[in-house]
């Protein structure tokens, strides 16, 4: 019948009221199932970099930009896996920094020192020659001699370094004022030629006053040097700092000595400068012409100073000549692990001497470049340990203080390493404390490592922190398990070698550090630790 329906003709709309399709779509892996073809593994989108003028509809990016991959490989993210690439040097030349400088912090035996060594070596091959101003433990030894450098002693009966000693500035001042003298005779030559060129003339009479004022500035900064050298080994010997007086007696001391010797002076020499009382001197001293006035104002600078002079237990390491003066065309290291850990303050004027020396010699090898004497060459200067020298005595913030402020100008990357900020709040004024904040606030760049909860307010005061970057900073520093999870093989601490490289208030980048097989043996300091444990293992 037209317009009827059969039974037939209505079973497949009945099916599809009751059960109706569903259409299959594939996961984000592609089919399930076997022999369906699902991915097991997601490969990451790939990556094109292009112009600002290319890519300029794409801005703004809605996605996170990559770990920074310039300067020295450190290792990869902890987080994506990505390559990151840091050091203070690079990053200053790029813009990325405001000055070549980094402050490492982080428990011990997390790695800081390794860390520092990785960027040593990487720097090393770029020509970037390495000098390490004490080495306590030694951590930095195998590698200067790995690289071929240079490597001085010092301590009780192992070497010498004389803190009168000008080192290469007078020699330099020498050259320059050759030099000066060279500059005017051809200045001179030039201008009594026929058609004599003037402009060149000038040139030649502008480079002889440049250089005779750079030999001048040098012999100026190599007396102020000295004098502050003096004047901080005296604060540790007598934990207290020299008089007002007493400095102005050793400053007029340092200029007689310069007058009457023709060698490099001693300190016993500075000694026997004060014991003649010349009229200088007793002027300074306001004796009023009495010899016992002169006498009573400068028996503690002498007392001081015998301490030093090979009397106390300093022994005679800073009065002799220097043994070994530093070579900066090679990589230095200054190796002071003879001295103990129980002698901080033997410690702590090594530290201040070598720090001294190494900044004053990489100011001279600038000098001679300036003039065009040398060539130019950069630095990337080690400074460890630091606590030591800061708890050292009173004022001994300020000395180091003014040793660290010219990195920049003077073409000198640095690196200066402690554990905790607590060493630096340790320090018994308000205002030492300020400044000691202030070393971490002046860096480029401040990395952090395995680091206990207590550090977090006191480290909020000079980087700023996020409370994930805090979180993780302290899982860094767990033990880890009890278990020896890996058998024989030695348990792995979960921060060891995790650092967080941050840069002012942007967000910290986690990152694993890692060694090439070449570098794992010059990053031993458990030497002794690990014979043990290859004699037990032998047995």
């Amino acid at each position: 019948m037209f317009g009827s329906r059969t039974k037939h003709q209505r079973t497949p709309a009945a099916a599809t009221k009751l059960a109706p399709a569903v259409a299959r779509r594939p996961g984000l892996r592609g089919w399930r199932g076997r022999g369906q073809g699902e991915a097991v593994y997601v490969t990451a989108a790939d990556e094109w970099r292009g112009t600002s003028v290319q890519v300029c509809g794409l801005w703004p990016f809605v996605g996170g930009s990559g770990t920074p991959i310039l300067g020295v490989p450190i290792g990869v993210h902890t987080d994506t896996g990505a390559p990151f690439s840091a050091d203070p040097i690079s990053w200053f030349m790029h813009g990325m920094i405001n000055n070549p400088s980094m402050f490492v912090l982080g428990l011990p035996h997390y790695g800081k020192s390794t860390l520092v060594r990785h960027i040593v070596l990487g720097l090393a091959g770029r020509s970037i020659n390495p000098l390490i101003l004490g080495d306590l433990k030694p951590d930095y030894v195998d590698l200067i001699e790995a690289l071929g450098g240079q490597v001085i002693s010092l301590g009780p009966g192992r070497g010498h370094l004389n803190v009168l000693d000008p080192g290469e500035a007078t020699g330099a001042a020498v050259r320059l004022l050759a030099s000066a003298e060279e500059h005017r005779a051809k200045a001179n030559r030039t201008l009594n030629e026929p058609n004599g060129n003037r402009a060149a003339a000038a040139q030649l009479l502008a480079a002889a006053v440049k250089a005779e004022k750079l030999a001048e500035q040098l012999m100026a900064d190599s007396h102020n040097r000295r004098l502050n050298m003096i004047t901080a080994l005296i604060t540790i010997v007598r934990n207290a700092k020299p008089s007002a007086h007493e400095e102005s007696l050793i400053d007029r001391a340092l200029h007689i000595l310069d007058e009457r010797l023709d060698r490099v002076p001693l300190i016993g020499d500075l000694i026997e400068v004060i014991k003649d009382a010349p009229d200088e001197l007793r002027a300074i001293a306001l004796d009023r012409g009495d010899m016992s006035r002169y006498l009573d104002a400068t028996d503690q600078l002498r007392q001081s100073l015998y301490s030093l002079d090979g009397s106390g237990r300093f022994s005679d390491m800073f009065s002799q000549p220097t043994d070994q003066p530093m070579d900066l065309t090679k990589p230095v290291v200054f190796d002071l692990s003879g001295i103990s850990d129980t002698q901080r303050d033997i410690q702590a004027a090594c530290l201040l001497a070598c720090w001294s020396t190494g900044f004053a010699t990489v100011q001279v090898a600038h000098t001679l470049a300036d003039a065009g004497l040398e060539p130019r060459r950069n630095y990337f200067v080690v400074m460890d340990e630091l606590w030591r020298a800061l708890r050292s005595g009173e004022g001994m913030v300020d000395r180091v203080d003014s040793l660290t402020r010219l990195n920049r100008t003077e073409g000198v990357g640095q690196a200066m390493i402690t554990h905790t900020m607590s060493d630096l709040e340790a320090l018994p004024t308000e205002s030492e404390r300020m400044k000691a904040r202030g070393f971490v606030e002046r860096s480029g760049m401040v990395v952090c490592g395995a680091l206990p909860g207590a550090e977090m307010e006191k480290l909020n005061k000079a980087v700023t922190l996020s409370r994930a970057e805090q979180a993780r900073l302290i899982s860094w520093a767990d033990p880890g398990s009890w278990t020896d999870v890996g058998g024989s093989r030695k348990r792995v601490r979960p921060g060891l070698g995790k650092f967080l490289f941050k840069v002012g208030g942007r967000p910290g980048i986690p990152v694993a550090l890692k060694l090439t097989s070449v570098e794992k043996s010059l990053h031993d300091t458990n030497k002794r630790w690990t014979q043990i444990r290859s004699a037990e293992g032998e047995n």
